[in-house]
C-alpha cells in the first residue's frame, strides 16, 4: 500500500510540476519565469499604460508585457533580455500578434540599457538584481514615470501601491508600483 501511495504521490507532483511555470536560467543572473497574463495586465493598468507611454521591460523574456502593452494599450515598448533564443521569440511573438511596428526587442544587459525614454519600466527580478538596477533607474528616469515591479522590492524605494493578484496553489503575485518624483 506504500509503494501505490508513494508511486500515486509521485505522479501527482509530477504533474503538478508539468503544469506550472518551471524556472529557466537564462545567459544572465536571472531565471526566466514567464509572468501570467492576468498578472502583466494587472501591472500595466497599476502603471496607468496610455498610447502615450514608452514601456521598457528589462528582462523581457518572451516578450509578453511589451506585446500586451501594443496590443490593449497602443503604447510603444522596448524589450531588454540577455538572452538571444528569448529576443528571437519574442520578436517572433510580436509579429504573430502584429505589433511589431510598437515593439522593438534588444539582446542587452538590463545593467547598460538608457532608461531615459521611458514613461514606465517593468520589472521581474530578483531582489539583488532590482538593488543594482535602483542607481540606474533614479538617475535616468524623469520625474513621474512609473516602475512597476512583479514580486519583488527595489531596496531603498518605498512602494506607491501594492497588490497582491491570485496565483495558483503555489504562488500568489505580488505588484508592486513605485512613481518616481
Amino acid at each position: 500500500m506504500k509503494t501505490f501511495l508513494r508511486s500515486l504521490l509521485g505522479l501527482y507532483l509530477l504533474a503538478v510540476l508539468n503544469a506550472c511555470a518551471i524556472p529557466r536560467w537564462t545567459d544572465g543572473e536571472v531565471p526566466f519565469v514567464p509572468t501570467p497574463v492576468g498578472v502583466v495586465d494587472r501591472m500595466l493598468e497599476m502603471a496607468r499604460v496610455t498610447p502615450a507611454d514608452v514601456i521598457y521591460d528589462l528582462g523581457s523574456g518572451d516578450g509578453v508585457i511589451i506585446i500586451r502593452a501594443a496590443q490593449k494599450f497602443g503604447a510603444r515598448g522596448v524589450g531588454i533580455e540577455i538572452d538571444a533564443d528569448l529576443v528571437r521569440k519574442a520578436q517572433a511573438n510580436a509579429f504573430r500578434e502584429k505589433v511589431e511596428h510598437l515593439t522593438e526587442f534588444r539582446v542587452q544587459d538590463a545593467l547598460s540599457v538608457d532608461v531615459s525614454e521611458a514613461t514606465v519600466v517593468t520589472l521581474y527580478m530578483l531582489p539583488e538584481f532590482n538593488a543594482k538596477l535602483r542607481p540606474i533607474l533614479d538617475r535616468q528616469l524623469k520625474p513621474g514615470a512609473r516602475v512597476i515591479s512583479h514580486d519583488f522590492p527595489v531596496e531603498g524605494w518605498v512602494p506607491d501601491r501594492t497588490e497582491r493578484v491570485n496565483g495558483d496553489f503555489l504562488h500568489d503575485h505580488t505588484i508592486l508600483l513605485f512613481e518616481i518624483r
